[in-house]
């Protein structure tokens, strides 16, 4: 029996089976999931790493790997990393809400790359203004695209570089250009999203496919995600190191712990102060620091 198991990742999952990429062979092998899983409460979820066999017409699941992380919306697990698309207008952009999906993605441990969209619709100084901003993002230690056109294909070609073996999946407010950016890099991924969102009746909690094409060395997950930005999960200890460029100064606080607040000789202050480190950064996680505190009063 030992030679049949096989090791793979699951890239689909179609009314109870499982499409496992093979990790040796690179082939789709279909699969079912073994009946002991349900009394065990465990259900593959797309991005699963699985042991299988197939030795039979129709595989089997037999053990579900540990998983690194898993997201609720979409149902995905072991997630690399998120493309955040944020739009500069229509809806305008707010580094509240930039910051807040940044935080739940660090949250995750999932590495965020930021995606600026509808930059064709400013004008040159406002442009420049929110250039400057991303700047700022760079030099707090995350990737951002920004280009004067959104999509041009240099552009994707320097997103799709990030893609090799790692899984990918998108994110943003609704109305942000996810599903123009998916068409620009795979028009089935577009085509996808674009069906999902016009058949999703909010309210009620329709169980969206989530499949991962292979792209650019790398997997794509058809079907953006997060769509919840609650904090309640994130301890306000746990907040501080959710900022990489806080987590960058830290070491050098007075303070073992230091919450960046009201301790004396924090260095991540003296770094907002001295324009380092961005104020709106800054203050936004004062503002999310209060949001968890105010969480915690109520339950």
């Amino acid at each position: 029996m030992g030679n049949m198991e096989k090791k793979g990742r699951i890239i689909k999952s179609i009314s109870g089976f499982y499409d496992v990429l093979d990790n040796d062979s690179h082939e789709l092998i279909r699969t079912r999931a073994r009946g002991n899983f349900r009394k065990r409460g465990i259900k593959p979820v797309v991005g699963d790493f699985v042991e299988y066999d197939a030795s039979g017409d129709l595989g089997y699941i037999l053990e579900i790997l540990p998983r690194t992380n898993s997201l609720v919306r979409p149902p995905i697990a072991n997630v690399d990393q998120a493309i955040v698309v944020t739009s500069s207008v229509e809806p305008n952009f707010s580094s509240n809400l930039l910051d807040k999906i940044l935080v739940n993605i660090e949250h995750n441990g999932i590495d965020p790359l930021i995606y600026l969209t509808k930059t064709d619709l400013l004008d040159d100084d406002k442009y420049q203004e929110l250039k400057k901003i991303f700047d700022g993002y760079n030099r707090a230690g995350y990737v951002v695209f920004t280009d004067r056109d959104p999509y041009n294909q240099e552009q994707i070609d320097r997103l799709e570089s990030h893609f090799a073996d790692k899984v990918t999946v998108f994110t943003g407010q609704s109305g942000a250009g996810k599903s123009t950016l998916l068409n620009h890099i795979n028009p089935e991924l577009g085509l996808a999203t674009a069906a999902i969102s016009q058949t999703l009746n909010r309210g009620k909690h329709t169980t969206r496919q989530v499949s991962l094409f292979e792209i650019a060395d790398g997997l794509v997950a058809d079907t953006p995600g997060f769509s919840s930005l609650e904090l309640i999960s994130i301890e306000k200890e746990e907040l501080p190191t959710l900022y990489p460029e806080f987590v960058e100064y830290s070491g050098e606080c007075q303070f073992r712990g230091c919450n960046h607040v009201n301790e004396p000789g924090c260095m991540v202050k003296e770094k907002v102060a001295d324009g380092t480190i961005m104020q709106s950064r800054y203050d936004n996680y004062l503002y999310f620091l209060n949001e968890i505190n105010s969480y915690k009063k109520r339950y």
